[in-house]
């Protein structure tokens, strides 16, 4: 063996030592919770080993919209679903045996803009009546329209409710009563909200339907 040989083995085994002698470590900092519809970045920190990291996502699920990006050190992408994702990271350096360490991560995905039946849908003599909740989870205040439509046996919509607002940021919530008479027949009720914030282009949407049919009959 050359001596470029022997004193590139003993650099290695050096450098090997002092990466391990320091300790491979994933810093832990609050998981930051994301927001349907939202850039969304968590960066993952490294300390100790030796250069380059590799990540990899051992197990569990990603929110849908997101990926790990190894090289940027980060998890990041737009949420596409609300829900409590769980999964685990495998952090390994370089040293040579190389340092292997796992890490639970929990993120919270909320729906920026949500709606729910408050008084589910309901025939009162002729008229179709109810009412619906939206609430807007997100730091910023939103301008909102809620449109409620019957619509029968054929595809034709008749208007139940309609509002155009603000509502305030953080879990704010707002109350929708709607109420008509469609003439008679059968119908399934949708209830759609659409919501921006000034000076933004992204356009939140939520909507709610019925899964049972609903008779009006003829007086």
């Amino acid at each position: 063996m050359s001596r470029c040989s022997v004193a590139a083995l003993v650099f290695c085994c050096i450098a090997s030592g002092l990466a391990m002698g320091q300790g491979l470590r994933m810093q832990e900092f609050p998981t930051p919770g994301a927001v349907v519809g939202e850039p969304y970045v968590l960066p993952l920190h490294a300390t100790g080993g030796m250069q380059p990291y590799n990540w990899q996502v051992t197990s569990g699920e990603l929110p849908p919209g997101c990926r790990l990006h190894a090289r940027a050190s980060n998890i990041s992408g737009v949420p596409t679903t609300a829900g409590e994702y769980n999964f685990t990271l495998s952090l390994a350096d370089s040293s040579i045996p190389r340092q292997q360490i796992q890490r639970n991560f929990t993120v919270h995905v909320i729906a920026g803009l949500s709606i729910e039946w408050k008084q589910p849908p309901g025939v009162q003599g002729n008229t179709i009546a109810g009412s619906a909740i939206v609430s807007n989870q997100t730091p910023e205040e939103f301008t909102l329209t809620v449109v409620v439509v019957a619509v029968n046996q054929i595809g034709r919509a008749t208007t139940l409710g309609y509002q155009h607002f603000k509502i305030a940021a953080g879990a704010s919530t707002q109350i929708i009563p709607f109420s008509a008479a469609p003439g008679p027949g059968t119908y399934y009720v949708r209830a759609d909200a659409a919501a921006h914030h000034a000076g933004r282009h992204r356009i939140y949407r939520a909507s709610k339907q019925t899964g049972a049919s609903l008779t009006v009959s003829q007086f």
